[in-house]
């Protein structure tokens, strides 16, 4: 199974063992909601799903790395307490509260949501003293005398033997009370979400050509090669960071995050190649529509990896660009419920109103970073929402104001897609004088604005005729299912 399916099976068994009755019991009794245990190999976003998880189903997530516990900290402190037994006065051991269900019980009192995820890490590597107590815990939900409280879901991860030798196996009585989901390295599942979330282009046309280089742990005479999602993630973040700052990308950067000198000597030579075209193609010139038959016949003669490149850097930047007016579509979007409120004379004090919502918004991130499933995404939406209305409240001062400052933003939004859609008109015939209508470098750019979530929004949105044009001319709407893979064999 793929991270992407674990996702959405982890969901739906948190979300069915939350489901309550008439009498608000839950239909599955707590004691026969088996944990969830996610058996995967590290960095392939086992523990990234989990707050989007949280997010999505509006819970809580308390998050442990079990390798950084001890026993006294899993299970508690010891203490002395005076019990009396038939009459006569005893010196017994008692234990304070363990952190992790102290932890779950603060997140509750904090965020005010009563109900969550105990996501716990690593837990078939714990130490040799806490081991006994992990396996009571998987079986009982009980760490010493505390359990876990009615309404939170555990959910456990870990990875298999090979590669990680404090890897302690557990016996098939303990199997047989969990929910065992086996996950593997799946680059179209992950580059589904890598093109959402905004990874580098050059990471994602790389990988596209070199496959094997998108996951791999192996051990050497000199130690341990591996490349990882995660690391191919972390590394777009920084190389976006260095690009802003104009700092130079160089092998020993890529080394910080890959651990394969090929993949990193590789990805280096690659990532130059990507910055070429920026450098002596002109790319503004593609979405001008002003590409000349010189520059269709010298990248006509290049090698395929140039090629596929170029197409990767173009569909990078058309992304990026659809995504700005996508997160300004939405901010207006969920801002118009409060703004009808106003214009339709329901608020009497609109400025007061508007910072009733923006107090709101501001309590949401505050709740959900307490309760810790507030993801990045939801946070730059939350506070972009925050902006819009502030910029609102700044520019009105009555209902018919706030009427017009909004509807102009709309009109400055449908200015932004018209232009938007030229430069995609531009891009589109570009595209087609360089390497042909019916290329496959074609077909790998209709692709990737298809598979693309924000892209794909705009064009259901707001529509493009040269985006129509070429999908419907490669088929791609027929063949959508087949596309992620076979798009990883093009060229």
């Amino acid at each position: 199974m793929n991270i992407a399916k674990a996702k959405d099976y982890i969901k739906d068994t948190v979300e069915l063992y939350l489901k309550k009755d008439e009498f608000g019991d839950y239909k599955i009794p707590v004691v026969r909601q088996r944990p969830v245990f996610l058996l995967g190999a590290p960095g392939i976003g086992k523990t990234a799903i989990m707050s989007q998880i949280a997010s999505e189903l509006g819970i809580a997530l308390v998050s442990y790395s079990m390798t950084h516990h001890t026993r006294q900290s899993a299970l508690g402190l010891p203490f002395i307490k005076e019990k009396d037994y038939g009459g006569t006065t005893y010196s017994v051991s008692e234990y304070t509260m363990s952190e992790i269900i102290a932890s779950v019980y603060d997140t509750m009192e904090e965020s005010g949501v009563k109900e969550g995820i105990l996501f716990l890490d690593e837990i078939n590597c714990v130490s040799e003293t806490l081991y006994p107590s992990m396996l009571q815990f998987l079986q009982y939900k009980v760490f010493g005398k505390h359990t876990v409280p009615e309404g939170w879901v555990i959910v456990t991860a870990g990875n298999p033997p090979e590669f990680n030798k404090a890897v302690r196996e557990f016996d098939v009585v303990t199997l047989d009370r969990l929910k065992v989901i086996e996950v593997e390295a799946d680059y179209p599942a992950w580059k589904k979400y890598a093109s959402d979330a905004g990874v580098h282009g050059a990471i994602l046309g790389f990988i596209d050509v070199n496959k094997e280089y998108f996951y791999g742990v192996e051990t050497t005479a000199f130690g341990k090669n591996y490349v990882t999602a995660r690391g191919w993630e972390d590394l777009s973040d920084m190389i976006r960071l260095y690009e802003e700052s104009d700092r130079k990308v160089t092998e020993s950067l890529i080394g910080q995050y890959i651990k394969n000198d090929t993949v990193v000597k590789e990805f280096a030579a690659y990532y130059d190649l990507y910055n070429k075209y920026k450098r002596e193609y002109a790319i503004e010139a593609f979405f001008e529509g002003k590409t000349d038959e010189r520059l269709a016949q010298e990248i006509s003669g290049s090698t395929v990896d140039e090629r596929l490149a170029l197409t990767g850097l173009l569909s990078d930047m058309v992304k990026s660009e659809i995504s700005d007016v996508m997160d300004e579509a939405d901010t207006l979007k969920d801002a118009r419920p409060g703004i009808a409120r106003i214009t339709s004379g329901e608020e009497k004090d609109p400025g007061q109103f508007i910072m009733t919502l923006v107090s709101a918004k501001e309590k949401f991130i505050t709740d959900r970073s307490r309760a810790g499933s507030l993801t990045a995404k939801d946070k730059k939406k939350a506070k972009k929402l925050i902006a819009l209305y502030k910029d609102i409240a700044d520019n009105s001062n009555d209902a018919d104001s706030v009427k017009e400052y909004y509807n102009g933003r709309i009109v400055s939004l449908k200015d932004k897609v018209a232009a938007k859609q030229s430069r995609i008109d531009n891009l589109f015939s570009s595209i087609g004088s360089v390497f042909g209508e019916e290329s496959n470098e074609m077909l790998l750019f209709v692709t990737e604005l298809t598979l693309g979530l924000k892209s794909a929004e705009f064009f259901a949105s707001f529509g493009s005729e040269s985006y129509e044009k070429y999908k419907a001319l490669l088929m791609v709407d027929d063949r959508k299912e087949s596309l992620r893979k076979e798009i990883l064999n093009i060229l």
